[in-house]
């Protein structure tokens, strides 16, 4: 039985992710990039439970890791998810979704 990540101590979710990149690398190798992009997914997911989320502050606008032409600005958190908009330039996204904060660099003004 597959535990949920909220389940699992620091300890485990660093095991899991050290797995999970070993996992990745062989993907890379074989040049499976799909794989790699679910198993990095994966890795976020699991780096998030490792992270505070009282760290990251409504209002606020993030780094978006790994897309250099968006940034995200919080609404509201829920967990290891920050609930907001995406925005490129000065124009706001109109959907709100929601990433984990693994992914959410240093702040932007």
């Amino acid at each position: 039985m597959q535990l949920r990540y909220s389940d699992l101590t620091v300890e485990q979710l660093k095991e899991e992710m050290k797995q999970l990149k070993i996992q990745q690398q062989k993907a890379e190798q074989m040049g499976n990039f799909s794989e790699y992009q679910i198993l990095e997914r994966k890795r976020q997911m699991a780096k998030a439970y490792t992270m505070n989320p009282d760290e990251f502050k409504p209002g606020a606008t993030y780094q978006i890791k790994g897309d250099r032409s968006h940034v995200f600005t919080i609404d509201y958190l829920n967990g290891v998810f920050a609930w907001g908009y995406r925005r490129q330039g000065s124009e706001k996204g109109q959907e709100l979704e929601a990433l984990p904060i693994s992914v959410l660099g240093r702040v932007t003004m």
